[in-house]
This record gives structure tokens, sequence and C-alpha cells, in this order.
């Protein structure tokens, strides 16, 4: 199971932080992502964290800007900073998690079809 928090509403230049909860994986043996989806827009990734914490993957369009991390003494968390937020960050962040490294090429992320456990999603919305 895979469920987000932490989502809500900003100004730009502002931050938030998402959290994801990730349960049903021996010890912390699995790989987790943040995709999003703005609207009338495919979704696409974010970041992506692998089980050892070092292997890290950001769009381009984030990287400076947000920084993935995990909580393996707790196995079970995964979270998103959000630093300098601007308007075309707006969307439903979800979390998605499997036994998986984190590939270095964005094309192995397109559809999401790497990860097969979702969250519902979190709306983040920065606007003015």
């Amino acid at each position: 199971h895979v469920v987000e928090s932490g989502g809500g509403s900003v100004q730009p230049g502002g931050s938030l932080r998402l959290s994801c909860t990730v349960s049903g994986f021996t010890e912390h043996y699995y790989g987790a992502a943040w995709f999003r989806q703005a609207p009338g827009k495919e979704r696409e990734v974010v970041s992506c964290i692998s089980s050892d914490e070092f292997n890290k993957y950001y769009a381009d369009s984030v990287k400076g800007r947000f920084t993935i991390s995990r909580d393996n003494a707790s196995k079970n968390m995964v979270y998103l900073q959000m630093n300098s937020l601007q308007p075309e960050d707006t969307g439903v962040y979800y979390c998605a998690a499997d036994r998986v490294v984190c590939p270095s090429s964005s094309s192995y992320y397109y559809g999401g079809s790497l990860f097969g456990y979702w969250g519902q999603g979190t709306q983040v919305t920065v606007s003015s």
C-alpha cells in the first residue's frame, strides 16, 4: 500500500514537503518515485530513490529545487522536499513503489509502468 500526504497551496517561491507511507514490502527493499500530473498533461516522473538511499533520479525541471529522501530506519517513509515552487509545479503528485532500482534515463519512467503500487495522489497548487 502507498499513501501520500502533505500537499496544499503555496505562493511562488514557497516550499512544501510531501510524505509517502509505503507498506507491504520486505524490509526496505523497494524503489520509490514521485510522479505528477498537471491538468491537461500527461503524468511525468519527478524523482526516484532506490532502496540504498544513494541512487536517485531527478527530472531536469526540478533539479536543484526538489530533494527526495527516505527513512529506512522506519522502513516505510519516503519524502519529497519541494523548494522554490513555481506555478508550473502545480498538479497532482503521486507516490509509486516497486522492487526496482531507479533508472538514470527518463525514458524508462514514461507511463509509470515500472511501478506497480500507487497512491491516490495529493494536490499541489502554486499560485499567487
